[in-house]
């Protein structure tokens, strides 16, 4: 038996005279009410309906006597549909959803819609301002800037989405195995992630590049050899959590396996936190690809890089500062794309707001 509490309603409450509910003409009918739970798919009759009933027309002010019977359905909603209308309510999300969607199809198509190439120099159109023939000015070189700003966007995604998606397999990986096992191989698995996470990310990109030398797969190895830690310390922290649950304990008495358990039970509940340090690891990591390719430790060229533009437009700020402005503007964006994004997905998330 199912009880639904329904709230008292104002006095002064009128009813529309084209409404299809006529109390004053419904007909007797059984003192009952049908309570249809729609987040269950159970329904219950409430013995004590009428009673309820008779309080909610005494507050229309119509007699007592009259019984109408009432259906009371509630909607369906999950975690994911309120995390997802969270999401959607939030304007500086779908802002930065929108300008991130923006920034993707012109990494794509940018490229294609200007008539010079990222490695074309024109050196008597060297140094022109933005205008008609170079929409975002040309480098010391004659190149076009409008193209080479396309260009490095698709090197800067490729760098986030890919370090971002190796850091996820990895952390979810180590994380899952740690909190799921604790005990001695759980110390042991962590105290290994803090010695690891202690090297500094600029000494392993200096070592690599002595080793491998310059290049976007020498960034990519750098960045994801400790970049992983954050989610792994993550997921561990879900797990370890989670699996102290009644529903965990109730599948391992049925028999369940740990990696049953793992993957049916306590990974789909921490997809939250998941999600979100993902996103929060994609800004890092584009930063770090333009902050190495700024200190020329990133992509050579003549491959555009945003980092490795804003190196050549620094020393000529004073006399050409389109050379600085594209690419620090569309570092600037991303980032800040991606951080509304994470933030928003954050609270959508969170437990604690949930309603």
């Amino acid at each position: 038996m199912q009880k639904f509490e329904i709230p008292k309603l104002p006095q002064d409450l009128t009813l529309d005279k084209g409404s299809a509910l006529d109390l004053q003409q419904a007909q007797p009918v059984r003192k009952q009410a049908m309570f249809k739970n729609m987040a269950d798919g159970r329904s219950c009759e409430d013995k004590n309906a009428g009673e309820v009933q008779n309080q909610i027309l005494r507050q229309f002010g119509y007699l007592a006597q009259l019984e109408e019977t009432a259906t009371v359905e509630v909607e369906a909603t999950s975690y994911w549909k309120n995390s997802w209308k969270r999401l959607k309510s939030n304007k500086r999300v779908m802002f930065g959803l929108w300008m991130l969607a923006f920034l993707v199809v012109m990494a794509l198509v940018g490229p294609l819609l200007s008539h010079y190439t990222y490695y074309e120099t024109h050196l008597p159109l060297k140094n022109t301002p933005p205008g008609l023939q170079f929409w975002f000015g040309s480098d010391e070189l004659g190149r076009d800037l409008f193209t080479r700003i396309w260009w490095g966007a698709r090197i800067s995604l490729f760098v986030g989405i890919t370090a971002a998606g190796i850091d996820l397999i990895l952390g979810v990986i180590y994380g899952s195995i740690a909190g799921l096992w604790g005990g001695k191989l759980d110390e042991m698995m962590m105290r290994f992630t803090d010695i690891i996470y202690s090297i500094p990310y600029l000494l392993i990109v200096i070592l690599l590049t002595v080793v491998m030398g310059s290049g976007l797969m020498t960034i990519i190895i750098a960045l994801t050899l400790t970049g992983w830690i954050p989610m792994a310390r993550i997921v561990r922290g879900q797990v370890l959590q989670l699996k102290e649950l009644d529903y965990a304990y109730a599948a391992y008495a049925l028999g369940a396996s740990r990696w049953r358990i793992l993957f049916r039970h306590l990974l789909p509940n921490a997809l939250g936190p998941i999600i979100t340090t993902m996103t929060f690891t994609i800004p890092t990591a584009i930063f770090a690809e333009a902050f190495l390719s700024f200190l020329g430790l990133g992509v050579q060229a003549p491959i555009a890089s945003w980092g490795a533009m804003a190196n050549d437009g620094l020393p000529a700020l004073r006399y050409f500062p389109w050379r600085l402005f594209f690419p620090a503007v569309f570092i600037s964006l991303t980032m800040l794309c991606f951080n509304l994004v994470g933030d928003g997905i954050r609270d959508a998330f969170d437990p604690r707001l949930k309603q």
